[in-house]
């Protein structure tokens, strides 16, 4: 019983650590979704003052890298729900919702024609809804305090929300597109 136990537990340890290397790895996928959608964050960043590495590790986050059936066929790279007061598209997809036997239901997240519709929702979204407007307090060169504050404010219900944002953000070497100084100098 006792080897049986070890077997196990040396099974999960692989496991476990297999996947968190797997998660620090860049891959071309990841880098193939910052180079479509890395001027757009940065747009964003100056129009409404979000870092745009948050805007992009959510973006690769909550789409999968843009391949996700949400992104694929209701354009949303950020995982937003309806909510009572959208009045736009809509696409119906499991999620977290359950009815009241416990089973779990269709969601109803926001659908839009393309992704920059998306990505200009999401920046309306977090600018314009009480639980997150205390985060353009904060700094845009602070994506750990972003990442916290998003988790915080009931963004997403994963408990390991932040951290998962926070090590896309230095995995990819996100906050290089937090700075204005760095973007006038990639510019020239």
């Amino acid at each position: 019983m006792f080897k049986k136990n070890l077997i196990l537990l040396c099974l999960i340890v692989f496991i476990t650590t297999a996947f968190t290397y797997t998660a620090s790895v860049p891959s071309s996928e990841g880098f193939n979704y910052i180079e479509e959608y890395k001027e757009l964050a940065i747009a964003e960043m100056h129009r409404t003052g979000i870092p745009a590495s948050i805007t992009l590790a959510q973006g690769m986050h909550e789409s999968n890298l843009g391949k996700s059936d949400l992104a694929t066929k209701a354009h949303n790279h950020f995982g937003i729900k309806c909510k009572t007061y959208w009045k736009g598209q809509t696409y119906y997809h499991k999620d977290d919702d359950f009815n009241k036997e416990g089973k779990l239901i269709n969601s109803c997240f926001r659908a839009y024609n393309d992704a920059i519709e998306s990505y200009i929702d999401h920046s309306n979204f977090l600018k314009f809804t009480d639980n997150y407007m205390w985060l353009f307090t904060l700094k845009n060169s602070d994506y750990k305090s972003w990442a916290y504050g998003l988790k915080n404010s009931g963004y997403a219900t994963d408990k390991n929300y932040a951290n998962k944002l926070i090590k896309l953000v230095e995995t990819y070497n996100l906050n290089q597109y937090d700075s204005v100084e760095n973007q006038l100098l990639r510019n020239k």
